[in-house]
């Protein structure tokens, strides 16, 4: 790919949309009346199995997938429209997330089909949760560096090595990890492979990792000659960078990546209120166009997704616009609002000061997460033959 090779094709949403977003907005409504939740600093409430379980009997886990495997076969701007939908509200997401939007693809496009047939209807239905194996000490998010080394063995597979930033481990089913199994080759990528690993069941040790809130979110998971069976091998041997690359696309393009913090700005818009000053009116105005400009990008990422292609590049630069674009609104809410960010114990509060202190201490975790800003400028410079 060249610069002139570069687009963001304008996305169409299709007609069935408008009655899918009215019929979001009516569940969204009477679930936070029945189960109160509170929008916060981040993207979602919470862990909450079950609200995840009510999205799964809507239909809206694993949408696009087949529906031997409990999918629905819907379109991935349909699906786009539900996750939009979801991080608008603010509802508790955290415990399906991850298995919905990057676990569950990877499975059906690279996993064997035992692995489909036992673990996708599982996560359709809502029942089954997962983390991401990739950052480890000393490596952050640069992936060729993998030092967490899998042996095959006379039965299987012996895994030694430790993951970290490892959201939710503690509670999920099921983690995707990326191992080396052989030598790196020229360039760093070779070598790599992703195996399946049950939290619950292999001997895996999970050392809680506490943020600057004082929440247990990440976690450091420790595999000290963790045996696993030979059918826990993802796709093929030694593909694992094509197989890991692949499925950061479907994380770094999605709404998530610039609506982090969108209650910030609905909260900074409402405190303003009705009559903002110029320099604010300025601000609001730049921050809004830049947000709608950013759903425009995304939405055609998703079009790309739906129509077979593989958008790594355009994806790589809608997550590194998206965090440059959540950073400025925390510092735009700070330079136009005279407000004293204040911390409140237990966070994620719905008080705007808390909210912007909550934010303050978060923000460092946005561009973590799907891989830091310098890897995604490796990539997009990479795509464009830059380097």
């Amino acid at each position: 790919m060249s610069a002139n090779n570069l687009r963001f094709p304008p996305p169409r949403l299709p007609d069935e949309v408008a009655e899918l977003r009215a019929e979001l907005r009516a569940f969204l409504a009477e679930s936070s009346a029945a189960e109160p939740w509170l929008p916060n600093s981040d993207f979602g409430a919470g862990f909450s199995p079950e609200f995840s379980r009510k999205i799964a009997d809507k239909g809206w886990i694993g949408m696009t997938w087949p529906k031997h495997y409990g999918g629905g076969e819907r379109s991935h701007l349909e699906r786009y429209v539900v996750t939009e939908e979801l991080l608008a509200a603010g509802a508790p997401v955290f415990a399906h997330w991850i298995a919905d939007r990057q676990s569950g693809p990877l499975l059906l496009r690279f996993g064997s089909q035992s692995q489909r047939a036992e673990l996708l209807p599982r996560i359709a239905a809502g029942e089954c949760f997962f983390s991401i194996g990739m950052s480890e000490p000393d490596s952050g998010s640069d992936l060729a560096s993998v030092r967490t080394r899998a042996e095959r063995t006379a039965h299987g597979w012996r895994l030694n090595g430790a993951k970290v930033w490892t959201s939710n481990a503690h509670l999920n089913h099921y983690m995707i990890t990326l191992c080396r199994t052989g030598d790196a080759g020229e360039d760093r990528h070779g070598g790599l492979s992703q195996f399946l690993i049950d939290l619950r069941q292999d001997g895996v040790t999970i050392n809680p990792i506490v943020n600057m809130l004082g929440a247990h979110e990440f976690n450091e998971v420790v595999f000290d000659n963790v045996e696993i069976p030979l059918d826990r091998l993802i796709g093929q041997e030694g593909e694992g960078w094509r197989q890991v690359t692949s499925e950061l696309a479907y994380e770094r393009s999605g709404p998530e990546r610039f609506l982090s913090n969108f209650h910030i700005f609905q909260a900074l818009v409402d405190e303003i209120g009705p009559a903002p000053d110029a320099r604010q009116a300025e601000a609001l105005g730049r921050l809004t166009a830049r947000l709608w400009t950013l759903r425009r990008m995304s939405l055609s990422v998703a079009a790309m997704l739906q129509a077979g292609e593989s958008p790594d590049v355009e994806a790589a630069i809608v997550k590194e616009l998206g965090n440059k674009f959540e950073r400025e609104v925390v510092e735009t809410a700070r330079a136009v609002l005279p407000v004293q960010p204040t911390i409140t114990a237990g966070g994620n509060s719905a008080d705007f000061p808390a909210m912007l202190a909550e934010a303050l201490l978060r923000l460092p975790s946005f561009t973590l997460r799907g891989g830091t800003t310098e890897i995604m400028r490796s990539i997009i410079a990479r795509g464009l033959g830059l380097r």
